[in-house]
């Protein structure tokens, strides 16, 4: 049957062959390869986050120690050591301003993404509404360098760098 092909039709099954498997091995990989799993990866980052972010930049003046055991939940690594250190400072502090806080992530993005490390940088724009205990209502809208680690509890924040937003 293949007899009479000669080296033109012997090159040309060769060469389809190896476009074939070729081709069903960059569909495989792009279904089930780096590719995906590190977009997966970098939107899990983004969304915890954003997701713990805003966390670390809200207070509720009623439920301090709640809100102190978030911002720890929220953390990891030298970060977390600090702000349980400052805890009793910041339930002093928060005490005599009487001020609640919400936070919001206005706009976020991971900028840099390690997967083989489990490290993430993200910037982030963040809008607070501050609550006075007499309901007068201000703005603050603040920008930060975010640094993340994936741990056993998911993606946390490892640092946090305020970057001046000017006034506006």
């Amino acid at each position: 049957m293949f007899a009479g092909w000669g080296l033109i039709g012997w090159a040309f099954i060769v060469a389809a062959t190896v476009f074939l498997g070729w081709s069903a091995w960059s569909y495989f990989d792009a279904s089930h390869g780096g590719a995906r799993s590190e977009g997966q990866e970098r939107d899990s980052a983004l969304r915890a986050g954003r997701q713990e972010l805003a966390t670390l930049n809200s207070m509720d003046r009623n439920r301090v120690d709640a809100n102190l055991r978030a911002w720890e939940d929220a953390t990891t690594g030298s970060l977390r050591d600090q702000l349980h250190r400052d805890a009793a400072a910041n339930r002093q502090k928060i005490a005599q301003t009487g001020t609640s806080a919400a936070g919001s992530v206005l706009a976020a993005a991971v900028t840099r993404l390690d997967t083989g490390t489990g490290d993430a940088v993200m910037i982030a724009s963040v809008q607070v509404k501050l609550t006075s205990a007499q309901g007068g209502e201000t703005y603050q809208r603040k920008r930060y360098e975010v640094g993340l680690a994936r741990t056993a509890g998911g993606w946390k924040l490892k640092s946090l760098t305020a970057i001046p937003a000017g006034d506006r």
